[in-house]
């Protein structure tokens, strides 16, 4: 069936782990793209070629796609590549993640071993929410973020598109965060963050 068999775009690192989580849901894993073979195949994963090279068997395949790239701007340009081949990008939710039944998760997003997505909560497409994060109630998050390991967003925080926040950093409830924003490892934000900044302390302040 289409809904479950994709081909993985990423296979080294991030793509290891998506692969892991995908396979347990039962996604049948049909190959990989990426732009060499890598030495370690721990999934034995068939390769499919390049997905950027002109004649890419891929886009051939009646599947979906799924997203192994942690770099958010990357991983936002191969997604926009599936999305003009007319091609479906699947969201990948890890059996061992607890994500609300009221909230609303976007194509080509990952969410990771113990992540906790709470009610109303709206993650947009193409976001990474990695092991253990915790997003809370009424949370909007815009595509291509990524939520590293350990982070806590509280209630009702809002992260703009391709924001990156750092593992463990805490977010106060209410707070707005900006585009393009990077907030370092373990900071904590008590202040809303404007568009393109960098963060990193504890109160958060900007490098």
């Amino acid at each position: 069936m289409y809904a479950n068999q994709s081909i993985l775009i990423g296979y080294s690192g991030h793509g290891f782990v998506v692969a892991e989580a995908a396979l347990e849901a039962g996604i049948d894993i049909v190959g990989y793209a990426d732009r060499t073979i890598p030495e370690n195949n721990p999934f034995g994963l068939t390769y499919i070629g390049v997905e950027s090279n002109e004649g890419f068997e891929g886009w051939k395949m009646d599947v979906s796609f799924m997203l192994g790239i942690g770099d958010n701007a990357l991983r936002e340009k191969i997604a926009r590549l599936v999305v003009n081949h007319n091609k479906k990008l699947l969201a990948v939710i890890s059996k061992a993640a607890s994500v609300s039944k009221t909230a609303k998760i976007g194509d080509g997003t990952f969410i990771n071993r113990n992540v906790s997505v709470n009610a109303f909560a709206e993650i947009g497409n193409n976001v990474i929410l990695n092991t253990g994060c915790i997003v809370e109630h009424e949370c909007v998050l815009g595509d291509t973020v990524h939520i590293a390991p350990g982070a806590v967003l509280a209630g009702n925080v809002t992260v703009g598109e391709r924001t990156f926040v750092g593992a463990n950093a805490v977010v106060r409830q209410g707070i707005y965060i900006g585009k393009d924003v990077v907030i370092g490892a373990g900071s904590v934000i008590i202040n809303d963050v404007p568009d393109g900044m960098k963060i990193v302390g504890n109160p958060g302040k900007y490098i």
